[in-house]
């Protein structure tokens, strides 16, 4: 798992990203904004916040990243 973790630039980067969202679906309006919306931003918000990115996994399994060679 140790692999998948971020550095603190791109959880700043993810940060701001979520919070562009999050800011732009409350200008909308909750009830408003598709719910589809919501995802991306959870999840930059969740990457953000614990190093742990679920769309570079996801990608590193759908392409095959890097391997561990430990």
């Amino acid at each position: 798992m140790k692999k998948y973790l971020i550095g603190k630039p791109m959880r700043f980067f993810f940060l701001v990203v979520s919070t562009i969202l999050l800011t732009g679906i409350w200008l909308t309006g909750f009830g408003t904004a598709h719910w589809l919306l919501y995802i991306p931003a959870i999840f930059f918000l969740f990457a953000a916040a614990t190093g742990i990115c679920p769309g570079i996994i996801f990608s590193n399994l759908l392409f095959g990243g890097k391997r561990d060679t430990e």
